[in-house]
């Protein structure tokens, strides 16, 4: 687990109706060290994907946890419910439309450009979220202290942008649909993905209009929804024109590297938009391998001045993220920066009042894979994350780091024939033990990330291909050395998903491993997809929820 999901960010004012109904506790510090747990013995993160039943099913008391509410009619239906409490966050949310730049006539920087023009944000905004977002320009969001704010995608100026293709050559057939330059043929139809209406009303509602202002344009694209999953393998696959999906970013600003940087742009990968820019590779590797803070925020300025320049994506807007508790309910954290449905709460969440009961948390979609080699999507992660844990943990009040399976750390920058290099080294717990009941060692790291790196998984091909050893001198130390050196290291390390050494070296295929159907011989009740993390994986029923049981072995829960 090793930590808690990042929240969303928005620039504007909390409404008074939402303050007053707010959680005393909210924005307030918190003790994570003092944190004992999990407190409750069973878990159902129920699937439902429509928000309107999720509403109902909170009211009814049919959940308990209801996070990413968004739509601003529901955050004041709930306020007025004394029943309940809300929590806001600020975080690193960021909605994007991005092109496909593999192909004509998305790669031509100046219908980009005409496109980000004519993109009514602050409009459709206000419209679509009364308040509880703010439009973005930016390629990192502002709640970020690496954002550049100077670097930005052009506003709206719907004039200047027929004027700046007119400029470049294109023109407009008589039906209104624009004709590149030299070119016969008016653009042929094309397709923005969305997620469906049922799973995200606003986002569906969005990709709609922002369809129409490009139509106003001549650019001649429908909005095209579906499920979730699918639009992620159609863009995986790279089979698309445009897309608006939303991220939650993490705190490092390298995330630009793995969007950006041509060596990502693989299947599964992170680069999704096909850009190829060498002026840009050398800038975010500047980042990426930056030995310092001061190195690396000057690279991440550079960096966001280049993107702005190229606009691979164009940044539409950021928002708060808004989470209610049933006040049945004690011991939630909720701060600044992480609302009340965060993984700190699931480690002290506990009924007000009387003995312990099953805790029904909201899933907005159902998972699009079981298999945490694979996984991409934050539904995906709302599960495995609670089976797995990391080295580091997110302290909950000001993101820093905090000890989690490691007790302790080291980063020293070391000579070697390449040049400088980082060297990590870890002191592991000693009261760790897999949900199989064997302990955790520091051969289970090593495994872990020698499983990853030989493999070249995608999802985590960025944490490690940059591992030059791993070795584990005694059970409870770790020592990994990197080919270069690089202030990111250490998050790129501590924060990757550990695995046990027994259960890798049978796995076959990555790809096809299925580990929620694989039973573990004589483990009664546990399958394949187990870790060290505080819930153990019971059983997943399709379209209506996933169930967990207490780790009883887990080291936070006290003895």
């Amino acid at each position: 687990m090793g930590g808690f999901k990042l929240k969303r960010w928005v620039a504007v004012g909390m409404l008074a109706l939402v303050l007053a109904a707010a959680s005393s506790a909210q924005g307030a510090d918190v003790k994570p060290e003092s944190i004992r747990g999990p407190r409750v013995g069973e878990l159902y993160m129920v699937v439902v994907r429509d928000p309107d039943a999720a509403i109902l099913a909170l009211e009814r008391g049919k959940l308990d946890v209801l996070g990413d509410v968004t739509r601003p009619s529901d955050i004041r239906r709930i306020s007025k419910d004394t029943r309940f409490g809300l929590s806001m966050a600020q975080g690193f949310h960021m909605a994007q439309v991005g092109f496909n730049l593999r192909k004509s006539p998305w790669n031509l920087p100046e219908l980009r450009k005409a496109i980000a023009m004519v993109i009514p944000r602050d409009r459709l905004v206000r419209e679509l979220f009364s308040g509880y977002s703010a439009a973005l320009t930016t390629f990192l969001p502002p709640v970020s202290p690496y954002c550049e704010k100077t670097a930005s995608a052009p506003r709206l100026d719907v004039e200047g942008a027929r004027a700046l293709l007119k400029k470049a050559g294109w023109s407009w057939d008589a039906s209104g649909t624009l004709v590149p330059p030299r070119g016969k043929e008016p653009l042929p139809p094309a397709t923005i993905l969305s997620p469906t209406a049922g799973v995200a009303p606003t986002t569906a509602e969005l990709a709609d209009r922002i369809a129409g202002a490009l139509r106003e344009l001549g650019v001649p694209v429908k909005a095209e929804p579906m499920d979730f999953a699918a639009m992620i393998q159609r863009i995986d696959e790279r089979r698309f024109d445009l897309y608006l999906m939303a991220w939650q970013l993490g705190r490092d600003p390298d995330s630009l590297y793995a969007f950006y940087h041509s060596s990502m742009d693989v299947k599964g990968g992170y680069n999704q938009t096909g850009l190829k820019d060498a002026k840009i590779d050398r800038l975010l590797e500047a980042l990426r391998y930056a030995p310092d803070e001061p190195a690396a925020r000057k690279a991440a300025i550079a960096a966001q001045k280049a993107l702005a320049d190229r606009l691979p994506v164009i940044p539409i807007y950021t928002r708060y993220s808004i989470a209610a508790v049933s006040k049945g309910w004690k011991g939630t954290v909720s701060t600044k920066v992480a609302t009340a449905d965060n993984s700190w709460s699931l480690l002290s969440m506990a009924p007000a009042s009387g003995g312990m009961r099953p805790l029904y948390w909201a899933l907005g979609d159902e998972p699009r894979t079981l298999n945490p080699f694979t996984a991409s999507t934050a539904t995906d992660w709302q599960v495995l994350g609670l089976l797995y844990d990391t080295l580091l943990a997110v302290n909950p009040n000001d993101l820093t780091d905090l000890p989690w399976l490691a007790r302790t750390w080291k980063v020293e920058t070391t000579a070697g024939t390449g040049g400088p290099r980082t060297r990590l080294s870890f002191t592991l717990r000693k009261d760790v033990f897999w949900q199989d009941g064997s302990p955790f060692t520091a051969k289970d790291v090593k495994a872990t990330l020698l499983f990853l790196q030989k493999n070249s998984i995608p999802r985590y091909f960025d944490s490690v291909r940059d591992i030059e050893s791993v070795s584990a001198p005694d059970a409870h130390t770790l020592v990994v050395t990197m080919r270069n050196a690089s202030y990111w290291h250490l998050h790129s390390i501590g924060g990757l998903p550990l695995f046990p050494e027994t259960l890798l070296g049978r796995i076959k295929d990555w790809r096809s491993w299925q580990p929620a159907r694989n039973a573990v011989p004589g483990k009664p009740g546990l399958t394949e997809l187990y870790g060290t993390g505080p819930f153990v994986f019971r059983e997943m029923r399709p379209g209506d929820f996933v169930r967990f049981r207490r780790n009883e072995r887990f080291w936070l829960i006290p003895r």
